[in-house]
């Protein structure tokens, strides 16, 4: 079969992906109800402690030592740096004055070196949450906002459906692989949505110039009309968009294989958003403009003709 990616007919297979996404955001829910995220301590009361050894040490050897120390909260992870001789430790549970002092002292004595040790609150961590739903909420605002008076309120509400369909599949992601959600996780949110944003603004700009230079002949009377202008306004941006993600996906992968620890659930977060920006901007936003399209439509036809 000769597959071409400009010739393809992607208006005839936008209601059955919309109709599989809207199944599969049911099941992320589910999902995120029974398995919930993996909170890091910037988001729930924690401690982070950092310590310097001259090997590499196992995290087995620093239970122990946490054991030995009079703390019986379990490690959430171990990430190492430095070549594995820098290990940076955290859990959830605040340690107390009593604690750190203990904790400081064993590990002076079993590894040769003053670990540094932070901790966050419960209420720090909302708050922290908090401003991350602020952020997110702000720029859903804004991209209505901008989109309206640049296009017009289809165009903004198709495309911040389809941003937020974004930012959700990457949190379910994190929930079925269990990745810690941070303030990496917060940045990746945001440089998805700005992506995503960017993506569906870049088709719905072809559509509208489409609409625009088949206005300037005859009014569009039907909703086959639109179709033909969505589909065609995708086949005239779809390589661009394929093009970024690949050069982008590179990268993110990158980021995942040779990049620390702590910054791979960014490269994830990355890898999955970036993919589900280019679909969503295909048959997300795409379907449910042409849908409010539709309605639009429908209300100009059911009007009464003005008297003479």
């Amino acid at each position: 079969m000769n597959f071409k990616l400009t010739e393809w007919n992607y208006v005839k297979h936008m209601r059955k992906m919309f109709l599989i996404s809207c199944a599969i955001v049911i099941i992320g829910l589910g999902i995120l109800f029974f398995r919930g995220l993996n909170l890091g301590i910037d988001f729930a009361s924690g401690t982070r402690v950092e310590v310097q050894t001259e090997t590499q040490v196992s995290q087995e050897e620093l239970e122990a030592a946490f054991r030995e120390a009079g703390v019986d909260e379990s490690i959430s992870s171990v990430q190492y740096a430095d070549g594995g001789t820098l290990a940076n430790v955290t859990f959830v549970g605040q340690l107390g004055q009593q604690d750190v002092a203990s904790v400081k002292d064993v590990f002076t004595e079993t590894f040769g070196s003053d670990p540094n040790i932070s901790t966050v609150s419960a209420e720090v961590g909302r708050d922290i949450a908090r401003n991350a739903i602020y952020a997110v909420a702000l720029a859903s605002l804004g991209i209505i906002l901008y989109i309206t008076f640049r296009f017009e309120f289809s165009y903004a509400v198709a495309t911040v459906v389809a941003m937020l369909h974004d930012a959700f599949f990457m949190i379910v992601a994190f929930s079925i692989f269990g990745i810690e959600v941070n303030l990496y996780f917060v940045a990746a949110i945001l440089t998805i949505i700005g992506y995503s944003v960017n993506d569906t603004i870049v088709t719905f700009d072809r559509v509208r110039e489409n609409i625009q230079a088949y206005e300037k002949e005859r009014k569009i009377k039907s909703m086959d009309v639109y179709r033909s202008i969505v589909n065609q306004s995708i086949q005239e941006t779809i390589v661009r968009s394929v093009n970024t993600v690949i050069t982008v996906l590179l990268t993110a992968l990158a980021l995942y294989v040779f990049g620390a620890e702590s910054i791979r659930g960014f490269a994830v977060a990355l890898l999955v958003g970036l993919f589900m920006g280019m679909y969503s901007s295909l048959f997300i936003a795409s379907y449910l403009w042409l849908l409010l399209k539709r309605t639009t439509l429908n209300k100009k036809k059911a009007e009464p003709a003005p008297e003479v």
